[in-house]
């Protein structure tokens, strides 16, 4: 199994360009399966998911081509199969996204329970009574979600809570019903406007896309469209953090500052300068170490809750106290006790983290225990005394494209170890002793 090797090396210094969304990528390709036609989309990354969800989509008969710069043309003319097995949902979660398009253009699905990162309660109820309330018939058999209709129609449907994926599969679905749907206490994210943008481009008609009130109405079909896929909200905000914990400076390039502001808010009340200018947003903490500052999760525009294991290890290495608040996964702070390992002051108390900063920390043997977790652990490498070695990096390679060439363009000491190169090193495996 591959390992990262990162040793603290000093400030970052220098630009890094964004990869385009991965959760905006992964729905957008799944949509394909609802035109009788092409879809062709760029800024594509490339990512462990985006291979998972082309493997899934060529196995329901999604022809797939896609050339050096991952651009992607994905074919549905010939969709041949309505049920996605256990072996191709269960690395992840956006797989239960072929639900709702898979009803509203067979009439029937058959949907594995999906997995994912383990960070807490991610329940597929909010699907099935959106599905139900447009008239299809839903029941969960020997693991699987199986769904039937003649034709989903137009609905009014409350979110009983936000869901992004919720919001994005009953859109889907809604985009082929009869009638109109209306979706009630939807998700407001940028994911959510650029899926809206990209159906809307192949003839539906989806309006109120970053409110919380979805109007769509349904259509016959769908045609033909090219999409550009927005650019990693997330993964811009990792690498600016990354130049905040460092003291250095970072200039994220071809991503965009609106998506960004609870964000950029918090990395200017820890002390750094951010400066806007067109498609980049440049970090510099002019060799200063960040202030501690508060976090609280919420839905978007709020704080993201994909960036809270990140603000957790730059607080670690903060001047002050601080607390950060998870109030969307009930589970989504195992990521502390592996800082705790590598000497961080964090003290859990329920869905909260009571942090003492430090100055430095301690490197360590640590275990990347999902997506953002893996990253907050990079991070803290980056300040370490000697080497951390993270295992399971297969979480980082789901959400971040070239993660180790990136963060060694800007100065950082990272490398990967394959795992034939581990077993073999002795000297290697002495790192983690």
């Amino acid at each position: 199994m591959d390992k990262l090797i990162v040793t603290g090396a000093g400030p970052l210094d220098g630009d890094v360009i964004i990869s385009g969304a991965k959760n905006a990528a992964l729905p957008i390709l799944i949509s394909s399966l609802l035109v009788d036609g092409k879809l062709t989309l760029s800024n594509v990354p490339h990512l462990q998911d985006i291979t998972t969800t082309m493997s899934l989509l060529g196995y329901l008969g999604v022809e797939m081509e896609i050339d050096e710069r991952m651009n992607i043309c994905a074919d549905a003319s010939h969709v041949n199969q309505s049920r996605a097995p256990y072996d191709l949902v269960r690395t992840m979660r956006a797989s239960i996204l072929v639900l709702g398009p898979l009803v509203a253009r067979m009439g029937h699905a058959e949907v594995s329970l999906p997995g994912g990162c383990a960070i807490g309660s991610r329940p597929v109820n909010l699907h099935i009574k959106g599905l139900e309330a447009m008239g299809a018939k839903v029941v969960i058999e020997d693991g699987y979600i199986k769904a039937t209709c003649d034709r989903l129609r137009g609905a009014r449907i409350f979110m009983d809570m936000v869901s992004v994926t919720g919001t994005e599969n009953l859109m889907m679905a809604a985009a082929l019903a009869k009638g109109t749907t209306v979706i009630e206490n939807a998700a407001r994210e940028p994911e959510i406007v650029d899926l809206a943008n990209c159906l809307n481009a192949m003839g539906a008609k989806v309006s109120g896309a970053g409110t919380s009130e979805l109007v769509i109405e349904g259509v016959d079909s769908l045609h033909d469209a090219s999409h550009t896929v927005i650019s990693d909200r997330i993964e811009t905000g990792t690498y600016l953090v990354a130049g905040a914990v460092t003291r250095g400076r970072v200039r994220a390039r071809a991503t965009e500052a609106t998506y960004m502001d609870a964000v950029l808010d918090k990395l200017s009340e820890a002390g750094a300068d951010i400066t806007i200018d067109g498609t980049s947003i440049e970090l510099n903490m002019h060799g200063r170490q960040p202030k501690a500052v508060d976090i609280y999760t919420a839905p978007h525009p709020a704080f993201p809750t994909d960036m809270q294991a990140q603000f957790v290890t730059m607080n670690a290495l903060a001047n002050g106290n601080s607390k950060v608040v998870e109030n969307i996964f009930e589970n989504r702070f195992m990521h502390v006790q592996e800082l705790q390992r590598m000497g961080a002051y964090i003290d859990l108390e329920g869905n909260t983290a009571f942090i003492k900063g430090r100055n430095k920390l301690r490197g360590a043997p640590v275990m990347a225990t999902d997506l953002r977790a893996s990253a907050s652990l990079v991070l803290a490498g980056l300040m370490s005394d000697k080497p951390t070695v993270i295992d399971r990096i297969y979480h980082i390679d789901r959400g971040y494209e070239s993660i180790e060439e990136k963060l060694s363009r800007l100065g950082a000491n990272i490398r990967r170890i394959p795992g034939h190169v581990w077993d073999k090193d002795p000297s290697l495996q002495a790192l983690v002793q």
